[in-house]
C-alpha cells in the first residue's frame, strides 16, 4: 500500500471490461504521523472526487456516460491512488449494466471496500450536466500582493499571526497553489480557500507558505492536511477551515475539505481552472 507498488509512474494494460481489483488504496496513516497527527484527528471533513470520464454500454450496447461525484470521508483508513481510479473507471466501458443505479451502486461498493468506510456516489446524466454548479471562491485574494518569494519547499516559519490580538474572522483564497505528484513528479494546481476566526494572519507570510508547497511532493489529500496542522500550530486560530480544488488530471479532479468545527459540507462547484 504504498506509491511505489502501485500503478503510479509505470506502464499500464488498459482493459475495458470491469475490473474492481484495478482500485489501489493507500493507507493515510504513515504521511498523517510524518505531520505530527496521531489516531486522535484534528478536523473532520470529506475528499471530493469528479470524475469525467465515465462510460459503460446498456442491455442493447449502447453506449453510456455521467459526470461522478464521490465523498470520502476524511476519517476513512485509506486513500485511493489516482491513476488506480482512472483504470478501474475506464474499465466499465464495454460492460454493459442494466441502468445508471446498478453503475452508481457498483462503484459505490467497490470504493468503499477500497477506502475502508462507507462513501457517497452521485451519477449525474447528462441531462443534468447544465445545472452542475460552476463558480469562483468567495474570499479575500492573496494574490493580489506584490511580494517576493524564494522559498519551494513546505516552511511553517513562514507563517505569522497577531498572537493575543483580538481575533478576526477571514477568508483568504489563493490559485497559486502548486504541488507535484509523488513518484511520477507531474505537477498538480490547485486553488485554495482558508476560513479562520482567531488572531490575524499575516496574509504576504500566508501566500509565501501557499507558494513554498510548489517543489513539495504530496498527494492532494495530503498536502491539505498539511497546511491545515501548520496553520493551527503557528497561528492558533480557534477555528479554521481549509479547502483546495485541484485541476483535473486523467478526467479526475480531487479537492479536499478539512475544519476543525461545523459547516456545511462544500457545494462542489466547479472552478474555472477545473
Amino acid at each position: 500500500m504504498t506509491p511505489e507498488q502501485s500503478p503510479l509512474g509505470k506502464p499500464a494494460t488498459y482493459t475495458e471490461q470491469y475490473d474492481p481489483t484495478l482500485l489501489f488504496p493507500i493507507a493515510r496513516a504513515a504521511a498523517r504521523e510524518a505531520i505530527g497527527i496521531g489516531a486522535q484527528l484534528p478536523f473532520f471533513g470529506t475528499d471530493i472526487w469528479n470524475a469525467y470520464e465515465l462510460s459503460w454500454l446498456n442491455t442493447r450496447g449502447k453506449p453510456q456516460i455521467a459526470v461522478a461525484t464521490f465523498f470520502i470521508p476524511a476519517d476513512s483508513p485509506n486513500i485511493v491512488e489516482s491513476k488506480s481510479f482512472k483504470l478501474y473507471l475506464g474499465s466499465f466501458a464495454q460492460t454493459p449494466f442494466e441502468s445508471i443505479d446498478a453503475v452508481r451502486d457498483t462503484i459505490k461498493r467497490d470504493v468503499a471496500a477500497a477506502c475502508g468506510a462507507s462513501v457517497s456516489v452521485r451519477l449525474d446524466p447528462p441531462a443534468a450536466f447544465a445545472k452542475l454548479p460552476f463558480e469562483e471562491f468567495e474570499g479575500l485574494s492573496l494574490d493580489r500582493l506584490d511580494l517576493d518569494a524564494d522559498v519551494y519547499h513546505p516552511d511553517p516559519s513562514l507563517l505569522r499571526a497577531a498572537l493575543g490580538e483580538a481575533p478576526v474572522e477571514e477568508t483568504l483564497v489563493s490559485n497559486l497553489l502548486k504541488s507535484n505528484c509523488p513518484v511520477t513528479g507531474q505537477p498538480d494546481w490547485g486553488s485554495v480557500q482558508i476560513h479562520y476566526v482567531g488572531p490575524q494572519i499575516d496574509q504576504a507570510g500566508l501566500l509565501r507558505y501557499i507558494i513554498s508547497y510548489r517543489n513539495h511532493t504530496g498527494f492532494h489529500e495530503q498536502c491539505v492536511e498539511r497546511i491545515f496542522v501548520d496553520i493551527l500550530r503557528e497561528c492558533q486560530p480557534v477555528k479554521l477551515a481549509v479547502y483546495a480544488r485541484y485541476t483535473r488530471r486523467g478526467g479526475l479532479d480531487i479537492n479536499p475539505f478539512r475544519t476543525n468545527y461545523n459547516l456545511p459540507m462544500p457545494d462542489n462547484a466547479r472552478l474555472a481552472r477545473q
